[in-house]
């Protein structure tokens, strides 16, 4: 598969507080076995900074979660730091202000349409990454993600898919996965296991979703990195839900 598998560093945010436990974690991610990494949630950092710690363990930063203030205020700044070390994908975590009414989603849009395209000038592309609220429909009977695709031209903003968000609002990760065909990119994968009777995120394999179906999908639909992430680890340490994930994966045939 020319998919790559990557470690969304949100997993790890209570071990990337300082500058030093980062580097740390760089290097223990990369001992796992992963070659790319997401950066989300961690200490701050220089683009140079940065840079260094990934050529240094031998990775490779594809996409980000940045502050969305950031993108929206100061967006050639944002470009000109990804291009230190070398990052085509930022992204949006969540729609700062939610999404519960119209006017949420319209101010999501005004606010970022321009960095969208501003972005693009500069050879970047806007990633947006899902939780459950973008499957509620608007006054129309709309859903919002159906909004942002028709708002945002395809080479405007993408999609970061995260398969438990979807899988908890009660949609297919495959439909979506093929519904925004061309503009995923980065998805998230995440497993949704049942324990003691509640939902729980869980390393992939070790859960109830279909991620043969998906990864198919996801290959077929363009996505060029596959990024595991798991919000909470519950009892178990977050580098050992990362290895099983990696390890699941792998014996999938994946890198």
């Amino acid at each position: 598969m020319s998919i790559l598998i990557g470690a969304q560093l949100y997993t790890l945010r209570d071990y990337c507080k300082t500058l030093d436990d980062f580097a740390a974690t760089l290097a223990r991610v990369a001992d796992m076995g992963y070659t790319t990494v997401q950066v989300s949630g961690t200490c701050p950092y220089t683009g140079e900074w940065l840079g260094e710690q990934l050529k240094k363990n031998g990775l490779k930063c594809v996409i980000t979660h940045y502050a969305p203030q950031k993108i929206a205020e100061e967006t050639e700044a944002t470009a000109r730091l990804h291009d230190l070390f070398d990052c085509r994908y930022i992204g949006i975590g969540s729609a700062p202000k939610g999404l519960n009414t119209d006017a949420d989603y319209e101010d999501f849009r005004d606010t970022f349409l321009p960095a969208a395209k501003k972005l693009r000038g500069m050879g970047k592309y806007l990633m947006y990454h899902n939780h459950y609220m973008e499957f509620a429909r608007d006054s129309a009977g709309k859903r919002y993600f159906e909004r942002m695709a028709e708002d945002f031209a395809a080479d405007e903003m993408g999609f970061t898919l995260d398969t438990y968000w979807v899988q908890y609002a009660g949609g297919d990760s495959v439909e979506w996965l093929r519904n925004f065909r061309g503009r995923v990119p980065c998805v998230h994968l995440k497993d949704m296991a049942v324990v003691r009777n509640q939902q729980r995120m869980a390393p992939i394999g070790d859960g109830n979703l279909n991620f043969e179906r998906i990864i198919a999908q996801a290959e077929e639909s363009g996505t060029e990195y596959l990024l595991v992430e798991q919000d909470d680890c519950y009892e178990m340490s977050p580098f050992d839900c990362l290895k099983r994930s990696w390890e699941y994966l792998h014996a999938l045939g994946l890198k």
